[in-house]
């Protein structure tokens, strides 16, 4: 057996926990997969009276990142603080201490991936990713391995287990948006802030990094066009129900005459779509390439155990190159250069709700703003008259059009005196 390798913790929330919890509990199995034991050795927290359902001797929490970044004995530096800083420096501290890092931070890679890429491979160490995306679902490492011979057409995925949650809800129940929201967050599923997760920020992040692996070229978040779920209402799934389509937060990325296109927003996608069918907190991406066309992976998304089973996999699969003293493999190459589209350029169907005028002539006046616009509708219906008030709820799919000339139509439509508001407008999926 080699000597033991040694691991520092910045950060024992409820992944680092977990993580701490799976080496104690299967010491023996992980020292034989590797050829050496694995020591988690020490770790950086706030509070350390916390109960964190573990033991661990008295000198085991440190006050400050230096502890561990700047120890000699410290062969792994396993970020798990979440946000951009002090996370960010901590990562290039270690790397720049040759100190091989492991990180589920989604933030610190979608934004500056491009630089601990290049950090990582100056001081010949390792920085793995996996738990940074998807949880306990491997993708980087098919991304960055097994699919290396593709190329990647296409990315779709569902990578955010509480707006998944929440819209799995909605679908289910016809319930309405702040009823599951507050459902989720009574479940722990939502934070109290919940704008990362229901403005689409959080699968932003998650979509850029699987962007710049798929397409080995740099995507930042800000590279990804966002729209949240905040304005999807209880009738909106019943209508959707009506014409064969699920409501989900999709991120999706399409690489097209070499310029790439990223985006998250809700989606009318067919039922008999696989992502369709995936329900609850879990999540999926599908990627299309050239060799092996579509495949899907599909599983939890979050949580402690999930997450540690993708932190602690990197952290063996580090020590076992370690103990053989194998050559560093390069991070990922970002090989290629192109433009980012913008989302103005996309071409898709559109469902479009609004609430006019209960009144004749309507239908015709929007209909006459989408053709002066080249849209043409694929179907009307029209619901909910509202007697007492004298408005009506309308609801209009159209065929393949452009999002420019969807928007533009849309600005004219909602100067219509006969139309309150536009109350949505919903992309569907390919």
């Amino acid at each position: 057996m080699s000597k033991p390798i040694n691991v520092g913790l910045l950060g024992a929330g409820v992944v680092g926990s977990g993580v701490i919890k799976t080496f104690q509990q299967k010491a023996a199995d992980i020292e034989r997969q590797v050829g050496a034991k694995v020591i988690v050795t020490h770790a950086l927290v706030r509070n350390k009276s916390k109960n964190r359902g573990f033991s661990c001797s008295d000198d085991f929490f440190v006050d400050s990142a230096s502890e561990i970044i700047n120890n000699p004995n410290v062969d792994i530096v396993v970020e798990l603080m979440g946000g951009e800083e002090p996370a960010y420096e901590y990562i290039k501290g270690s790397l720049k201490s040759k100190k091989h890092v492991v990180t589920a931070n989604k933030e610190v890679m979608a934004k500056h991936c491009q630089e601990v890429f290049s950090l990582a491979k100056s001081n010949k160490v390792r920085i793995m990713f996996e738990g940074s995306v998807a949880g306990g679902t491997p993708i980087i490492s098919p991304l960055v391995r097994d699919l290396l011979a593709n190329d990647i057409h296409s990315i779709r995925a569902i990578i955010n287990g509480t707006t998944n949650y929440m819209l799995t809800k909605m679908a289910k129940e016809h319930a309405d948006y702040l009823t599951v929201l507050r459902e989720a967050q009574s479940l722990g599923y939502a934070e109290s802030d919940p704008t990362n997760d229901v403005e689409g920020i959080d699968a932003a992040y998650k979509l850029a990094i699987l962007s710049t692996l798929g397409f080995r070229c740099e995507v930042k978040d800000t590279d990804v066009f966002r729209e949240g779920i905040t304005k999807l209402s209880a009738s909106d799934f019943v209508y959707a129900e009506e014409l064969g389509f699920n409501i989900k937060l999709l991120a999706m990325a399409n690489l097209i005459n070499n310029r790439i296109q990223a985006r998250v927003h809700p989606v009318l996608i067919a039922e008999s779509d696989m992502l369709a069918k995936v329900d609850g907190v879990l999540n999926a991406v599908e990627v299309d390439t050239d060799l092996v066309n579509k495949v899907l992976f599909h599983g939890p998304g979050a949580g402690s155990l999930p997450t540690s089973s993708a932190v602690v996999a990197d952290i063996v699969n580090i020590s076992r190159s370690l103990v053989a003293e194998s050559p560093i493999p390069d991070p990922i190459t970002l090989v290629n250069s192109y433009d980012i589209s913008s989302i103005n350029e996309l071409t898709c169907q559109y469902y479009i709700r609004l609430n006019a005028k209960d009144e004749p002539g309507v239908l015709a006046q929007v209909s006459s703003i989408l053709g002066d616009n080249g849209i043409s509708i694929s179907s009307f219906i029209q619901k909910d008259s509202e007697t007492s008030s004298g408005n009506a709820e309308l609801v209009i799919m159209t065929h393949t059009s452009t999002e420019q000339s969807v928007q533009d139509a849309l600005c004219n439509i909602d100067r219509l005196p006969v139309v309150n508001e536009i109350s949505i407008t919903i992309r569907v999926a390919d």
